[in-house]
């Protein structure tokens, strides 16, 4: 844009929701229901939901436990069709009355994310959740890092959350129904790690956090929720290994709880921000570290 025209420029003004907006209202009253209904309406899980990366550590278990609550259907994005058969296998077996699926996609690449998210919306007629799993961690010292690989970080790590909120969020807001997005970000989005270097995958997450604020506040009139969660360490394939002996004696030793999580332990914060449990909350980030970030 030239000089000239920047005194010219017209800003788009962000539009909030009106207090009685059916999108934004309370959820109905279940005064009828018996006290054991009303604590399972509460934390059930209704519709159809996307999970990205959903057939690695955190994200299955997520699924899991999304459908342990009443998710009716379920697709997975992820760019590993053999495992992710497998995966959604073990899940179809275990709940039989859920239509559950994949999809080969690749989250960085719009036109991909967009096709397959309309063939969700094809196949099982909505899209409420949407968990944003898929990510990449990537440590180095940062005076070595090559601008390939900071791109590359960024690229999948916040602009494929990105591309597949926009894409579910245009397709929540045209059909008219509430729905929830949860971002995955992380520790590393709010304090630098020890001992591991890894300058990009910090800033990536730290962005997905801005993110979600903004897009909290611009979609809500929609009926769509946006938050996020930042995970500690977690007792993944990720974390194996000798090579990572030092670090995960490091990470233990400056948790209150001396350990790092595991999956499971993620579950009941995806499930908050699904249900109506959570439906006031809105451009939050829930720490799930044990307590790590406290030092």
């Amino acid at each position: 844009m030239e000089r000239s025209e920047l005194a010219a420029q017209v800003v788009p003004l962000m539009q909030l929701s009106a207090g009685p907006s059916p999108f934004t209202s309370p959820a109905q009253p279940t005064a009828s229901l018996s006290p054991v209904e009303r604590a399972a309406a509460r934390f059930g899980i209704h519709g159809n939901a996307i999970v990205t990366g959903g057939a690695g550590g955190l994200g299955f278990a997520s699924c899991r436990a999304l459908l342990e609550h009443g998710l009716s259907g379920l697709v997975i994005f992820d760019l590993d069709p053999t495992y992710t058969a497998t995966r959604v296998l073990e899940l179809q077996t275990e709940f039989p009355h859920a239509n559950i699926s994949f999809a080969r996609v690749n989250v960085t690449d719009a036109d991909d994310v967009n096709r397959n998210v309309e063939a969700v919306m094809q196949s099982l007629g909505s899209v409420d959740i949407l968990l944003a799993f898929a990510g990449v961690a990537y440590c180095a010292h940062a005076i070595e890092v090559s601008v390939q690989e900071w791109r590359r970080v960024f690229d999948i790590n916040l602009t494929g959350s990105f591309l597949c909120a926009q894409s579910v969020a245009k397709v929540q807001a045209k059909i008219g129904k509430r729905g929830s997005i949860v971002l995955v970000a992380s520790i590393s989005a709010h304090r630098v790690n020890f001992p591991q270097p890894q300058a990009a995958y910090n800033a990536s997450k730290a962005a997905v956090l801005a993110m979600t604020k903004s897009l909290a506040a611009e979609w809500v009139r929609y009926g769509i929720r946006v938050n996020s969660i930042s995970p500690g360490y977690m007792d993944t394939i990720l974390n194996e290994g000798d090579g990572l002996k030092v670090a995960r004696d490091t990470w233990n030793d400056r948790n209150p709880m001396g350990r790092m999580g595991v999956p499971e332990e993620v579950c009941g914060a995806v499930v908050l921000l699904s249900s109506q449990a959570g439906n006031y909350i809105n451009g939050a980030d829930l720490l799930i570290d044990g307590g790590q970030t406290l030092f």
